[in-house]
């Protein structure tokens, strides 16, 4: 049998697993692993600049496209204190990722050694498994569990950390006779799938609510194709935005507090019935549940048992793999339709459309400083059908997800649950290092740019271009909106006076001077009509340079984007909703008036 050492074996295991990609930052309790990742090949490495950053990157990657499993590396305590925001944001939205840290040696873990933290306690809450590897032997045993792990079931991370000596010791492995572990998921029966098509059957007005879990099991075009075959309109919810396109005759918009369109709930809220798949009813999803839940009848399904009725309790819990699920639904749907068994719902589906057609906002503002909004009408004009949106928090993101069109699946990158400010410029190197062809636009407000801002040299280094749409109002906007329910405005102003750029005013941070000292491209747009030929440059700029351009728009200071704080039938507008076709010219229908 060849002998090698663990770390070897570790890396061996990572390319027969399908790993091709990692991100990390060397240290010493690492550079064994470091030195076997060198020695073996196949895993192109990205150097990045914070560790947080590069559990970031590995999510993204993930993201970007099925079957891919990000590993984010460090070395130990601080590195893998770092990860926890990753691991936790990849856990919360059911993303696998691969963490491993470097460790102490291991005759010296109860010692308080430099740099040694029980990184495996501190992981358990928001990993699926986080294991310190005390026997050498072990190492490819617990390397081929992680995979089996992650890809098993609810989809989720995992954490290995490696004692330095562990990593070192040699060990009898061969790399040929490894075999991944089978992937197990649970699938739904015919009986229970029969009885929920039953359910929907028997309804007047359903809705199908497409969850994040579709996009995960690689189902899109089962839900489309079960969509149209039953004629059933389509909810997407933000994790599964893209499952269908926007400009689909049966997508009847997103519902929620906050990223919703107005015709999304108003189409919600006149449903009888609701197939919910892979979602997990979240609660800005959801509002209060009385509304969400009163008059309607429930079935959902899910890929973990534990989902069915934490929320509230479904009519009818299926616990399945979505695509597993799909399948049965499209084979009993094909047949009902040949049987001429299915309720006709295109009346159905055309108030839908008809909803979305009125019940608009309005985009189109000429103000100087530009209103939010119309950054989000260029960006539609500038960014066609193939662009991959990626963004996780505030302000900016509601109002895009209010605004903009997304028309394929992973191409609305976000992190739902866990929300960290920061995570949008590492998670957009990680997607454009998953499709370094594909058109990439990043999405932030001035603060989440702010956090982790030096990942951008990344992108200079590795020459990983994208597009990065910077809203700068020098406010923390999201939680200067919530401080009116308290009626204050304390600490969220992040306005000052530049010493050294007296031209921006009280916007503070020139983010073009920190960009280009990053080496990356930046334009500062301050007028309406710059917007379009900034993107315009920005894409020419990131094609020709293969470094992230920032594209940064200089808003109003304020600017209250739609939302509620309790219900989904009593959204504040706050701003002039769409009174004219003119109002909201990039709408996916143009303005109806009535």
């Amino acid at each position: 049998m060849p002998r090698m050492t663990a770390a070897r074996a570790a890396v061996e295991i990572l390319k027969r697993e399908g790993v091709s990609n990692a991100f990390g930052v060397p240290g010493a309790a690492i550079n064994p692993f470091y030195a076997a990742l060198k020695a073996a090949g196949g895993v192109h490495h990205t150097l990045a600049r914070h560790v947080e950053g590069a559990s970031h990157m590995a999510e993204g990657y993930t993201r970007a496209e099925a079957g891919n499993i990000g590993v984010c590396i460090g070395t130990s305590g601080p590195a893998g204190t770092d990860m926890i925001t990753g691991l936790y944001s990849a856990i919360a939205d059911s993303i696998p990722i691969l963490c491993i840290t470097g460790q102490a040696p291991t005759a010296v873990l109860h010692k308080e050694d430099f740099q040694a933290v029980d990184i495996a306690s501190i992981a358990k809450p928001v990993t699926k498994a986080a294991t310190t590897v005390l026997e050498a032997a072990q190492v490819p045993g617990v390397f081929q569990q992680a995979f089996h792990l992650m890809r098993t079931g609810r989809p989720g991370p995992v954490l290995i950390d490696l004692p330095i000596d562990v990593q070192l010791t040699e060990i009898e492995f061969d790399p040929e006779l490894y075999e991944p572990l089978p992937v197990q998921k649970p699938a739904a029966s015919r009986k229970q799938i029969e009885r929920a098509v039953e359910l929907l059957n028997a309804s007047e007005r359903p809705l199908l609510v497409a969850g994040g879990g579709i996009i995960n099991a690689d189902a899109s075009e089962l839900l489309v194709e079960f969509a149209e075959l039953t004629g059933v309109p389509v909810i997407p919810t933000l994790m599964g935005w893209g499952i269908l396109p926007d400009d689909h005759e049966l997508n009847a918009g997103m519902v929620g507090l906050q990223t919703s369109h107005r015709y999304g709930n108003a189409n919600f809220l006149e449903s009888d019935f609701v197939l919910g798949i892979g979602n997990r009813w979240a609660n800005r999803h959801t509002g209060k549940l009385d509304v969400y839940t009163q008059g309607r009848t429930f079935v959902h399904v899910d890929i973990e048992p534990t989902q069915l009725g934490k929320i509230f309790a479904p009519d009818l819990g299926i616990a399945s793999d979505a695509k597993a699920a799909l399948e049965l639904f499209v084979e009993v749907a094909r047949e009902l339709k040949a049987a001429g068994r299915l309720k006709d719902r295109s009346a159905w589906a055309a108030s839908t459309q008809e909803r979305k057609a009125t019940l608009q906002r309005r985009t189109h503002f000429d103000n100087v400083p530009l209103k939010p909004q119309r950054v989000y009408e260029e960006m539609n004009r500038a960014f066609g059908p193939e662009t991959r949106y990626v963004t996780t928090i505030g302000l900016s993101q509601i109002a895009g997800a209010q605004m903009l069109h997304v028309y394929k699946p992973r191409h609305w990158i976000n992190c739902g649950q866990a929300g960290p400010l920061g995570w949008t410029i590492p998670a957009a190197l990680g997607v454009a290092t998953a499709d370094p062809e594909g058109t990439v636009v990043a999405l932030s407000g001035d603060y989440d740019f702010q956090f982790m801002l030096e990942e951008l040299a990344v992108g200079a280094q590795h020459r990983i271009p994208y597009v990065h749409v910077l809203v700068n109002n020098s406010y923390l906007g999201l939680i200067r909106q919530a401080q009116r329910n308290f009626d204050i405005d304390f600490q969220v102003n992040l306005e000052f006076e530049n010493l050294n750029s007296p031209e921006l005013g009280v916007y503070g941070v020139d983010h073009v001077k920190v960009v280009e000292g990053l080496g990356c491209k930046a334009i500062r747009v301050t007028e309406p009509d710059q917007l379009l030929p900034a993107f315009e440059e920005a894409k020419k700029l990131a094609a020709e340079f293969r470094v992230p351009v920032v594209v940064e728009a200089i808003l109003e200071r304020v600017t209250n984007i739609a939302m509620s704080g309790t219900d989904i039938a009593s959204v504040n507008e706050f701003e002039d909703i769409a009174t004219d076709p003119s109002h909201a010219p990039t709408a996916i229908r143009p303005l109806t008036v009535s």
